[in-house]
C-alpha cells in the first residue's frame, strides 16, 4: 500500500534542519554499529516484528537491514533532509519494502490505526514535544499494536543526573541536533497511556566509561487493545 500523507496537522515536513549534526551523526552512528555493539541491539529491537511497521525518526536507515522477513512494509519517517537522503539509499538495500518519507514525530503524515507496529530508536531524546509525539504513535497504531523502543536518557547517580540536567539546560541540545540526555523515555511512555511490556536498561558502550549519553533502555510497549481513537 503506497504512503498517502494526510494534511490535518500543520507542521512543515522539513521543520528539523541540522545539516552539520546530520553529517557527524551519520559517521558516528555507522562506526558505533560494531564499536559499541549497537548492531546487536538493533537485532533485538526488531526481532519478531510482522505486518506493517512505521519507524519514526529513521535517521540514516541503520535499522532497515535488521527487519525480519515477516514485516510486509516499513514506512520510515525522517524529518532531517540530509539523513533522509541516506535513509533512501539504505532502503534500496533492505530485504523488506521500505518507504522513506518526510515528516515529524509530532504530526505523522499517515492515517490513524494504519500500522501493526511502530519503532522508535534514539528518537525521543530529540523530539520537540514528547507527549504529542507519543500521542501520534498511539493514533497510528491499531488497537493492541506494538511499540518497540531503544532510547537513551536519565541514568546513573546524583552526580550524573545533575550533569545531564545541566547539559540539557545549556550546550547539549544546540550541539547535538536537539538531543536531550535527561529525559525519561519509560515514564513518558507510561504517561502517554502505553501498556509497558518487558524492558531492559543497559549501558553503551557496555565495557567503556559511563557518559551522559550511555544510559539506554530497550523494550516493548503496546497501545491498549480497546480505547477511544
Amino acid at each position: 500500500m503506497p504512503l498517502r500523507p494526510t494534511r490535518s496537522r500543520a507542521v512543515p515536513p522539513d521543520a528539523v534542519h541540522h545539516p552539520l549534526f546530520a553529517r557527524s551523526y551519520a559517521r558516528f552512528s555507522t562506526s558505533a554499529e560494531t564499536r559499541m555493539g549497537v548492531s546487536r541491539v538493533r537485532e533485538r529491537l526488531l526481532a519478531g516484528l510482522s505486518g506493517r511497521v512505521i519507524e519514526v525518526g529513521a535517521g540514516n536507515g541503520l535499522n532497515f537491514a535488521h527487519y525480519p522477513g515477516t514485516v510486509s512494509e516499513v514506512v520510515a519517517i525522517e524529518p532531517e533532509r540530509s539523513l533522509r537522503r541516506l535513509a533512501v539509499d539504505a532502503a534500496l538495500r533492505a530485504q523488506v519494502p521500505v518507504d522513506v518519507a518526510p515528516g515529524t514525530a509530532e504530526a505523522l503524515p499517515v492515517k490513524s490505526e494504519a500500522f501493526d507496529a511502530a519503532v522508535v530508536s534514539l528518537v525521543l531524546c530529540s523530539v520537540r514535544d514528547v507527549p504529542r509525539a507519543l500521542g501520534e504513535l498511539r493514533r497510528v497504531l491499531r488497537p493492541g499494536g506494538e511499540l518497540r523502543f531503544f532510547e537513551h536518557g536519565r541514568g546513573g547517580g546524583r552526580v550524573m543526573t545533575f550533569t545531564q540536567r545541566a547539559l540539557d539546560r545549556t550546550v547539549w541540545p544546540a550541539l547535538a541536533g536537539g538531543c536531550h540526555v535527561s529525559r525519561d523515555p519509560v515514564a513518558a511512555l507510561r504517561d502517554a497511556g502505553f501498556v509497558l511490556g518487558p524492558y531492559r536498561r543497559m549501558l553503551l558502550p557496555e565495557n567503556g566509561p559511563a557518559l551522559p549519553v550511555s544510559y539506554c533502555v530497550l523494550g516493548t510497549a503496546w497501545r491498549p487493545p480497546a480505547e477511544d481513537a
